[in-house]
């Protein structure tokens, strides 16, 4: 769970830079773990996938996400 939040922020911020293994990477996870979030956040519907993006990736246009400051 803490690591599904962690990709999700990551993803925000990343806004179609990274595609989504690098970016997984990037914070830690590896490509197993990183598929696994990608399917989990898809069945919550907080993301859609795109094509033709480096990132296939995308925050759903139905919900605006903004990283909560602390």
């Amino acid at each position: 769970m803490k690591n599904k939040i962690r990709y999700f922020n990551a993803l925000v911020e990343n806004n179609g830079q990274l595609n989504e293994i690098d970016l997984g990477e990037k914070i830690g996870l590896d490509e197993g773990e990183t598929q696994e979030i990608i399917v989990q956040l898809l069945s919550e519907h907080k993301i859609e996938y795109v094509e033709n993006r480096r990132c296939t990736y995308r925050l759903n246009k139905t919900k605006k996400y903004r990283k909560k400051s602390s």
